[in-house]
């Protein structure tokens, strides 16, 4: 980590431990937290990779006792948080430890949430109603995607309706937030990630770095994160996907995806994660290539009426229009919404829940019912 790296973070409350092979120190940041009794929450495919071993050995190698959860699946639902609760409250929990993709980090912060505020997952859909701290949090994020490690909130969705319950406190992690105390980026760990899986992450830390450099909340030191995150991301991404070997690139992914975490939690997003979300209730399509679909058309949308609102990636909007068609090739995404199984009948429905979403408040130009089906319908096509 280089000064100026150093410097932008010291804007962050999250003590960040970058290094590959990180992984083997959790025994001793959680040890440092006061980790006794540890909630250790993952899925299947992380314990298939061997890394759910790995970070038992390490918090076994310090004396503490180990909790495994590994039921989280991908867009975590309420019934999983529930799961991880009723297996948790079985012990005196003291610390919990994400790892995973962004999946197992939400999850494991609405298990946090509940195990120390009791209650279900929609009491605290929204910010702020936990009354009680929550116990300290280690993050370790196995793909360069989410950045909720740098988060202070949680998207669990309800079985049921589909819908995504974004539950936030904002507190410090020191006075019992939900963002976790502790992140560790060991981009080993991307290395295991299917292709797919690091082409969904990849497109969806560029939607975060694009989407806060230009919302209404951004600040001049969330937009400092957003181009930081941008400039990591735009250099290593290709290269990251096209060949896991290549550490460096690896481990730019991972900082990028960290970086634009950061930003989110500034700055919040846009109309493109709006877009998404009911794509993937209604379509099940991966959240980072639907996000990723939706994203050039909301830059046209937006730059149409305000040019300048992606100036501060550094790169004139022409050049991001262009930089995202190619960075969208390399990942493999569809082109167009009617390539993936949309109707054209259904953009209406899909545009009344887009409205509702919250992220699309904090797009910098308005958007409304009307706003979505255009650019629903332009992205139907693919133009």
């Amino acid at each position: 980590m280089n000064d100026a790296l150093a410097d932008l973070l010291a804007h962050s409350p999250i003590d960040v431990v970058a290094d590959a092979g990180a992984l083997s120190r959790l025994g001793e940041l959680a040890e440092s937290l006061g980790g006794k009794r540890v909630l250790l929450v993952t899925d299947p495919g992380i314990e298939e990779a061997g890394h759910a071993v790995a970070a038992v050995r390490s918090l076994e190698g310090r004396g503490i006792h180990v909790v495994l959860f590994d039921g989280v699946q991908e867009n975590p639902t309420t019934q999983h948080v529930a799961e991880g609760v009723e297996l948790a409250s079985r012990d005196d929990i003291d610390l919990v430890v994400g790892l995973g993709g962004g999946s197992a980090m939400d999850c494991a912060k609405a298990i946090n949430l509940l195990l120390t505020n009791s209650g279900e997952v929609k009491d605290y859909w929204g910010e702020g109603k936990a009354s009680q701290k929550l116990l300290p949090m280690i993050a370790v994020p196995t793909t360069a995607g989410t950045g909720s490690e740098a988060q202070s909130f949680a998207l669990i969705s309800d079985p049921v309706t589909h819908q995504k319950m974004a539950c936030g406190d904002r507190r410090h992690p020191r006075e019992g937030g939900l963002r976790p105390r502790i992140a560790i980026l060991d981009h080993e760990l991307t290395r295991s990630q299917p292709a797919q899986v690091a082409a969904a992450s990849a497109i969806d830390a560029v939607s975060h770095a694009v989407e806060t450099a230009a919302t209404i909340k951004q600040t001049q030191v969330s937009l400092k994160f957003s181009r930081e995150a941008w400039r990591f991301l735009d250099r290593a991404f290709e290269r990251a996907l096209a060949d896991p070997d290549v550490s460096h690139a690896r481990r730019d992914m991972l900082w990028g995806a960290h970086l634009a975490g950061v930003a989110i939690e500034q700055s919040m997003l846009g109309a493109a994660h709006a877009c998404a979300n009911p794509l993937t209730a209604k379509y099940g399509l991966i959240h980072g290539f639907a996000v990723g679909m939706m994203l050039p058309h909301v830059v046209r949308f937006n730059v149409a009426c305000k040019p300048q609102a992606y100036d501060a990636l550094g790169v004139d909007r022409d050049a991001l229009l262009s930089r995202l068609a190619e960075l969208l090739v390399a990942a493999e995404v569809p082109i167009s919404l009617s390539s993936v199984g949309v109707v054209e009948d259904g953009i209406p429905e899909l545009a009344e829940s887009a409205a509702s979403q919250w992220t699309g408040t904090f797009n910098p130009v308005p958007v409304d019912r009307h706003a979505f089906e255009q650019i629903y319908a332009a992205a139907f096509c693919g133009t």
